[in-house]
């Protein structure tokens, strides 16, 4: 790329450069004729402005663009909040399919919802796209305007020209007839209001809060990391939030270990509040009666010790025993298990006898198991009974067919065949539920008879791990202490030359001018040194107007 030599003072300055990096001459044709210079990035030459050749260049532009940084900005806005109008899938019943509910409960539009993979969107590879693309905007931008900035302010010369000096939002001239005075005075006031006074051939840079420029690029950094958090939670291993349901006595594996940890529920306890007290009576009246107190689990962690081969029991060793209560979950390898929900007096096992009608007569009875009922019980001499169908949660479906709800037995009914020795090889059917109990294909000589039913409570448990928290609250953290940085505080700088036998002054900011005309009014009371808003920015504000 061509190289720019400053007219005023030599200096030999990068392609793309617009202020001279020696005496701030500027450059480029528009800031010649301008009122006053673009500060932005001190005029320096950006990697973006100077190299357009390679296809490396071309992306490295492109993302470096503040257009393409709003516009992914919008894009990703407008996705997240079309995936609000409906239900992401995720807190949808587990009951039915995710096709079945939108397009019931929604219609045509929940259908289309559906179709489009808004019920998922969060997790989808065009959503974590988007926000891939706004992170990699972020990172290619802040380092296209960062460290040539940086190398700016920190090479940045003293002594700066009329030009330059007279394009700044604040400037002004006066005669004096001590300058060496009125310049050691006016560095003393400034060093005494906490400027960063340097001196170079008799002139002065008084500067103050450059640390504020980088605000910004604080936030950024805080952003990447925050994205990065949020994109690690779809990595497998990285973010887990799901659910396990455990009955009395039973154990189960915890879901998101791969088989490595079970969880035993030995017993389950609800505590609730006294009505007759006198502290919470009213209060338990108000709400209508029972008022929950305590729920928890006493639970015990198991750890597999075998290698897990399928088909076999696992070989279990504790780990440890805890009480799961609600804002107390037990806790173990980056997991936590919270109590969330509960079932009292779910049904767990159902006893059934076999009777001859005619003689009203016991045959035997049966217990079955409704999580994992068998085939077929036989009760001797030649009497056997067959679950022809289980339907857990019973229901009749629109082709008005006996069909289940779900998995859960809420409302179990069977159709059993019953295999006597009157009735050898085809047996007699019978549909049995809970206050149902109907003969199939005909009278029946023989009719199952509810005879009991055990009953069991079951946990709720929610299970998370998340390892993405420390991206997600350091990025957060790092984002505030940018933003205030950013906030609150301004780069303040003050220039004292000496110019044709008059001192100069000029002055910028990024941000807070009243502060800095502040600091100008205090030194022009000092040293008699005033500066004033731009004349050509004043006149062109009133040809506006």
């Amino acid at each position: 790329m061509n190289e720019l030599k400053c007219e005023q003072c030599g200096h030999v300055n990068p392609y793309g450069t617009r202020l001279c990096q020696a005496c701030g001459n500027p450059l480029d044709e528009k800031d010649k004729e301008a009122a006053v210079i673009d500060m932005r990035y001190e005029g320096v030459a950006r990697r973006s402005q100077t190299y357009n050749k390679t296809f490396v260049d071309k992306i490295w532009n492109f993302f470096s663009s503040v257009k393409v940084g709003i516009s992914i900005i919008v894009l990703t806005l407008i996705a997240s909040a079309l995936g609000t109008i409906f239900p992401q899938e995720m807190y949808i019943p587990k009951v039915v399919t995710a096709a079945q509910y939108y397009q019931e409960e929604y219609g045509v539009l929940g259908q289309i919802y559906y179709m489009l993979g808004f019920h998922n969107l969060y997790g989808s590879w065009w959503y974590l796209a988007l926000v891939a693309a706004l992170t990699t905007s972020i990172i290619i931008a802040s380092i296209d305007r960062f460290f040539p900035l940086y190398k700016s302010l920190k090479h940045q010369r003293v002594k700066k020209n009329a030009a330059f000096m007279k394009r700044q939002r604040y400037v002004g001239k006066e005669e004096v007839d001590n300058e060496d005075a009125v310049l050691e005075k006016a560095k003393a006031l400034l060093l005494k209001r906490r400027y960063r006074v340097r001196e170079e051939e008799g002139n002065l840079l008084a500067e103050k809060g450059r640390f504020a420029r980088w605000g910004p690029y604080v936030n950024h950094i805080g952003l990447v990391l925050f994205f990065t958090g949020a994109m690690l939670r779809f990595f497998p291993g990285m973010y887990i939030d799901d659910s396990v349901w455990v009955r009395e006595g039973d154990t189960e594996v915890i879901p998101g270990t791969n088989g490595e940890y079970f969880i035993e529920n030995e017993k389950f306890v609800m505590e609730l509040y006294d009505e007759e007290d006198e502290t919470f009576g009213k209060a338990i009246e108000r709400a209508g009666g029972m008022v929950v107190q305590n729920f928890q689990t006493d639970a015990v962690l198991y750890k597999r010790k075998d290698d897990g081969t399928v088909g076999t029991d696992p070989e279990l060793e504790k780990v440890k025993e805890d009480e799961i209560r609600v804002n107390h979950p037990l806790r173990f390898n980056n997991f936590r298990l919270y109590q969330s929900d509960y079932k009292l007096n779910e049904l767990n096992t159902m006893t059934f006898s076999l009777r001859s009608r005619e003689s009203g007569e016991d045959i035997g009875t049966m217990e079955i198991d409704l999580f994992d009922p068998e085939s077929e019980y036989d009760l001797g001499d030649g009497y056997k009974v067959v679950v022809n169908s289980y339907f857990p949660n019973f229901e009749f479906n629109e082709d008005n067919e006996p069909s289940t709800k779900s998995s859960i037995p809420d409302n179990p009914a069977f159709i059993f065949q019953m295999i006597t020795p009157e009735h050898p090889d085809e047996g007699e059917y019978s549909f049995v539920g809970i206050r149902r109990n109907e003969d199939v294909f005909g009278t029946n000589d023989y009719e199952m008879k509810f005879a009991g039913a055990e009953m069991k409570n079951v946990t709720g448990l929610t299970v998370r791990k998340d390892l993405t928290l420390p991206f997600i609250i350091l990025g957060a953290s790092i984002f505030m202490i940018g933003l205030i940085q950013g906030s609150y505080w301004s780069h303040r700088r003050i220039w004292l030359q000496r110019i044709n036998g008059q001192v100069w002054v000029a002055a910028h900011t990024n941000k807070h001018w009243e502060s800095l005309k502040k600091d100008l009014g205090v030194l022009s009371a000092e040293t008699g040194l005033q500066a004033h808003e731009n004349e050509a920015l004043l006149l062109n504000k009133k040809g506006k107007n």
